[in-house]
């Protein structure tokens, strides 16, 4: 049975900028093809594109991920009960949520420590980033009102816990079924995703700069010199070739059929799949943004729709990329990946089950025209869409 992945590959030109800094402030690099080049780890990609997701689907859809759950929760049960307390519904929402998951939600110990201080009543929150979907916080929040009279005593029971799992472990939002879930405490609520995304990689060699500033204090008088502020800041400039895949089927089981009534049972899957889609091309990790305004867009996309299993072109790059008299990066990249794409997918047959659209600006990425059906990126979404939609409702 053949299987549907999406491949996504982009060049992008960043001027300038400190898209994604390590401990120490430094751009990220990484050595590949025996030269440094520019990094952007996958986890600062996958939470841009999580943060796109929230102009291109509606709240329902989503999910949140964070330590304070049991607050979260609480407002939920608050809002369909609002006789409760604050602090009755902290405590409903931390067992309800410790019966679903298995992880313990209590009040952190330095914040304990420092409330013994004060009057202050911190909430409880688990002890690492929880991620749950909106309709599974409703879920959950039902369920506590429900045992609002004994709690403990509602939650003991084998089918009251069983339908508390449940509750966790279905319905779950777009970015759950893309990026996964990992709850260390209940392996069996865990979410395996289905995009993977690498790092991000230009496609010559770079070498970071640093950026010495100095800031002027407004109100310095004429007679006292030397600046306000100084400091320096880290930087590259860059051609990246960004990669990510999407295995279509595991996205689909995730998600379930038919999250409403009203849809077909490809929707949620179209749906998803055309978001993941824009919200990877489109999005940038914000590091140091208001620093160096780098808001590009991809220069090329190219994605493919394939049967069998991804594959990444980031081998085209193992040779770094030179500028010449005539050529910067981007025309010498497309050129690479002109020549580097038919090669490898007609060494292992893999070209005549491929569809393949491509988008593209300007003549630096004039090579990457034959490899597919040029369109603009509303009708790269659309096709990708239907395409998967079609092949989901076929099988």
């Amino acid at each position: 049975m053949s299987r549907t992945i999406i491949d996504l590959h982009i060049l992008q030109t960043v001027p300038p900028s400190n898209l994604n800094r390590d401990d120490t402030g430094t751009p990220k690099t990484a050595i590949y093809g025996g030269v440094r080049r520019a990094r952007v780890s996958s986890q600062a990609w996958k939470r841009a594109t999580r943060m796109a997701f929230n102009s291109l689907l509606p709240p329902e859809d989503l999910g949140v991920r964070t330590k304070r759950v049991a607050e979260l929760l609480a407002e939920r049960i608050r809002r369909l009960d609002n006789s409760i307390e604050e602090k009755e519904a902290w405590t409903l929402a931390a067992e309800t949520i410790q019966a679903a998951t298995g992880s313990k939600i209590e009040v952190p110990k330095r914040k304990a420590a420092a409330a013994k201080k004060s009057e202050d009543n911190p909430a409880p929150e688990s002890s690492y980033l929880m991620f749950l979907s909106t309709r599974q916080l409703d879920g959950l929040a039902g369920l506590a009102v429900e045992g609002r009279a004994d709690i403990k005593a509602f939650l003991k029971d084998k089918d009251t816990k069983k339908r508390a799992k449940e509750i966790a472990d279905t319905r779950h939002s777009v970015d759950i079924a893309l990026f996964g879930r990992m709850v260390a405490d209940g392996a069996d609520i865990n979410v395996d995703a289905a995009a993977q995304v690498a790092h991000a990689i230009s496609v010559h060699a770079v070498e970071n700069e640093s950026d010495y500033y100095t800031a002027v204090d407004d109100r310095n008088p004429d007679d006292e010199t030397g600046a306000g502020m100084i400091g320096t800041v880290e930087f590259n400039s860059a051609t990246l070739y960004r990669y990510a895949a999407l295995d279509v089927d595991l996205l689909r089981k995730n998600l379930g059929e038919g999250l409403r009534e009203d849809e077909s049972v490809t929707e949620p899957l179209r749906r998803a799949v055309e978001a993941f889609v824009r919200g990877f091309v489109e999005s940038l990790p914000t590091g140091k943004v208001n620093t160096f305004g780098n808001h590009t867009l991809p220069d090329a996309v190219i994605v493919k729709v394939r049967t069998s299993r991804p594959v990444s072109f980031a081998s085209a790059f193992e040779e770094p990329v030179t500028v010449t008299e005539d050529s910067g990066h981007l025309r010498q990249a497309s050129e690479r990946l002109a020549a580097y794409i038919p090669d490898i997918e007609r060494a292992y047959g893999v070209e005549d089950d491929t569809d393949t659209w491509v988008l593209r600006v300007g003549q630096s990425t004039e090579k990457l025209s034959g490899l597919g059906t040029e369109v603009a990126l509303p009708d790269l979404v659309t096709a990708v869409g239907a395409a998967v939609a079609q092949r989901a409702a076929d099988q």
